[in-house]
């Protein structure tokens, strides 16, 4: 069985779309995305048309990628290159260990289980 890795990319809404043609472009068509809340360490008072409101509330985008370890550093590279504006608040990247994997309808794990997404 081959090794496999979770990332976990939390980035602006702002930059979902791009990013998520980016990854597509780039052949990694599976992936997870939820919106997610956070708190940040930046907190701010802003007013925005006469209406103060903080900072300290971030929606975001979560995605999460599960790829071999060989799709790792493609994968790091177009999240890189197109989540990043250079503000604060970019984001974060988290990559951790997968141990296995197993496709519900036919039993089978490991790697081939994302290697061949249609699971046959």
């Amino acid at each position: 069985m081959r090794l496999m890795k979770k990332i976990e990319a939390i980035i602006r809404k702002t930059k979902f779309d791009e990013v998520k043609q980016a990854l597509l472009d780039a052949d990694i068509n599976w992936f997870e995305y939820s919106d997610v809340h956070g708190i940040g360490q930046q907190r701010q008072e802003r007013v925005y048309r006469g209406v103060q409101y903080s900072t300290d509330i971030i929606e975001r985008v979560n995605i999460t990628i599960i790829c071999r370890d060989i799709f790792v550093q493609p994968t790091l590279d177009v999240l890189l290159k197109n989540a990043h504006t250079g503000e604060v608040g970019d984001g974060r990247i988290f990559i951790s260990e997968v141990l296995d994997c197993y496709s519900i309808r036919t039993g089978k794990h490991g790697d081939e289980v994302i290697a061949n997404p249609k699971g046959n």
